[in-house]
């Protein structure tokens, strides 16, 4: 009954591409090996009491573990991870969230246990219980291990080199089975745990000579044109590129973000590449210009390494550094990782003045989140960086009454329905933001920054999505909607319709040396996968966690490579060039990651030293 089950909640609660017959059947057959050993078990057990007991357990937990998938994949379109499970400071605040995921009818899930149960209890007495021999026992595991092979073996056939390419869960869900997928989780949890005892910096010498060979000088007129300004970064709590230009039934949903374009530059062909961290994913980009974890959230998972942070390097420079976020402070594990990068302050909740009328959702609305910051910024050392953090605009997006200032979509979504109108309140609120900054004397002598931090509306949505847009989500126009504003507002400079629309492929991870060269601020000797946007050497091209990437021309997407000029795909080869890249980087941030290797690198000298050492090697 469970595998039958897990095979229908595959084919119904996930959107699982099966290109072939073999898939199907890979599919169809891949929880099997896992649940023969698992039920196997009872075969040990004496009584039928105790076997009856242990399989109804057994039913329950993994029926759990299957349904906790469904409901992180509505919102997420991505499978749990160990680490995810261990971000347990979370789930208070996820609440609203998570209800919104969970239906009446998800009992159906558990449909199984149910019949299980009943079956036991009326079990014909025709029917008898006699304890297992052991040769039947030994025949029944020899038939689980064959079941096993099979399933490992057309896999291997159907996707070679399946366990070295981790970054994709839907292939591993899809060929190994769900259960089986989260026993490889717990293998790779266990192995990334071993990689820092084991680490040694050496790994540190053909990193540097990648992110050298690299490197994009800054443009000679934009290095240090803000530098001594205060820079207010702002995350943009779920703001995707869609809306900007766009309306709901001749409403605009973002007036004041669009009437900015002019008066700033703006990038039109900017993407997230947060993985299952989110918005501390997109923070992690900000600071350190590494690429996210494919598991888990480095917020969680690796608060404790070395960093090298945009924070922390302003603040050496005589910057007062901060975060403010009007949320509890151990969200995302944000007071430890705070410290990690360098912040001077985190501005929290107890900073703020919360009530339950300038609340909603989340917590704090954005417009009395940023009067109250403007008041905490006078107060501020000059020159300060800060960095704040957007709620409104937050699933399950909701806000009423006045806040309310444009009508909901009308589709068989109600998340997407409701997404403009927060959209639209988040725009309003950065519009009394700008008032505000200009009010309190801080406008004139700041950078504004302003990016989406990742995606809102979810692959789960893309019907609702092609009604909106008109036509059809293919994978090519999956990887387009990643696309999140990136705007750079320097008062005096951008401003009275001088900014610029600005067309380079790129991503979260230009954000930090992009930033520190308008602030005069050299990274050369940064350990950073990222470049200078305004540079004239700053290539197109930026992947995305789980592997696809885009380039100038092409888009790499669900195994296929795409013409961005007519989105068709086009012979793999076009893409050929750039998966090598793509692979080389996310590895080579992952492994700075899991072996802290940053803490071998504080004295840029290190890496000479070790390169002057290998050429004196025979």
């Amino acid at each position: 009954m469970l595998w039958i089950k897990t095979y229908i909640v595959y084919k119904t609660s996930f959107n699982i591409k099966i290109e072939n017959f073999m898939q199907e059947l890979i599919l169809f057959i891949n929880p099997l090996s896992f649940l023969l050993f698992a039920f196997g078990i009872a075969l040990f057990f004496q009584t039928e009491k105790a076997r009856n007991r242990y399989v109804v357990i057994t039913s329950f937990i993994l029926g759990f573990i299957l349904y906790a998938n469904v409901a992180f994949y509505r919102f997420f379109t991505d499978f749990l991870t160990l680490p995810v499970l261990f971000q347990t400071s979370n789930f208070a605040d996820l609440g609203d969230s998570a209800a919104t995921e969970i239906h009446l009818m998800d009992i159906i899930y558990f449909i199984d246990v149910v019949l299980l149960l009943v079956l036991m209890k009326f079990k014909p007495k025709t029917i008898k219980s006699t304890p297992i021999k052991k040769a039947n026992r030994r025949a029944y595991f020899l038939v689980a291990a064959a079941m096993l092979f099979l399933n490992l073996g057309l896999a291997e056939t159907e996707r070679p080199q399946l366990l070295t390419r981790t970054f994709d869960r839907e292939m591993l869900v899809k060929n190994l089975g769900t259960y089986n997928y989260h026993l490889y989780d717990i293998f790779l949890q266990s192995k990334s745990s071993a990689q820092r005892a084991m680490a040694d910096g050496s790994e540190l010498v053909d990193i540097d000579n990648y992110i050298n060979a690299s490197y994009a000088k800054p443009d000679e007129e934009m290095f240090g044109i803000a530098k001594d300004k205060n820079l207010i970064v702002i995350s943009l709590e779920s703001l995707q590129n869609f809306v900007i230009n766009n309306d709901v039934y001749g409403q605009e949903v973002t007036p004041f973000l669009n009437s900015l374009i002019n008066d700033s530059y703006y990038f039109d062909q900017f993407y997230h590449q947060t993985g299952q961290g989110k918005t501390s994913d997109s923070e992690f980009l900000l600071e350190n210009s590494l690429y996210p974890l494919n598991r888990g959230a480095v917020f969680f998972t690796h608060s404790g390494n070395e960093f090298d942070a945009m924070a922390e390097k302003l603040s050496e420079t005589g910057y007062f550094t901060s975060t403010m976020h009007a949320n509890n402070k151990s969200f995302w594990n944000r007071d430890i990782m705070y410290e990690a990068l360098g912040y001077n302050y985190f501005y929290s909740a107890t900073d703020y003045t919360i009530t339950p009328e300038n609340s909603v959702g989340w917590g704090m609305k954005d417009i009395p989140f940023f009067e109250q910051s403007v008041e905490l910024m006078k107060d501020m050392p000059k020159p300060f960086y800060t960095k704040m953090i957007t709620l409104t605009n937050h699933h399950p997006f909701k806000v009423e009454g006045e806040d309310k200032m444009i009508d909901e979509y009308d589709s068989k979504s109600g998340t997407l329905n409701r997404y403009f109108t927060t959209v639209r309140y988040m725009d309003e609120a950065l519009k009394v933001f700008f008032e505000q900054l200009k009010e309190a004397g801080i406008y004139d002598n700041s950078i504004i920054v302003m990016y989406g931090d990742h995606y809102g509306i979810s692959e789960n949505h893309n019907a609702a999505m092609e009604q909106y847009l008109g036509q059809e989500v293919t994978p090519f126009v999956s990887a387009q909607l990643q696309r999140v504003p990136f705007f750079v507002h320097i008062p005096g400079v951008t401003d009275h319709g001088r900014g610029k629309t600005i067309s380079k492929v790129s991503g979260q991870i230009d954000l930090k040396p992009t930033l520190l060269h308008l602030l005069g601020v050299d990274t050369k000797n940064d350990i950073q996968f990222g470049a200078d946007l305004f540079s004239p050497d700053h290539h197109d091209f930026v992947v995305f966690r789980d592997g696809r990437f885009v380039t100038k021309d092409y888009v790499y997407a669900d195994n296929v490579c795409y013409s961005k000029e007519t989105e068709e795909p086009v012979d793999d080869s076009f893409c050929e060039p750039f998966k090598e890249k793509a692979r080389t980087e996310l590895n080579y941030s992952d492994k700075i990651i899991y072996g802290d290797l940053l803490r071998f690198y504080e004295n840029p000298n290190y890496l000479q030293s070790e390169q002057e050492l290998e050429k004196q090697l025979p």
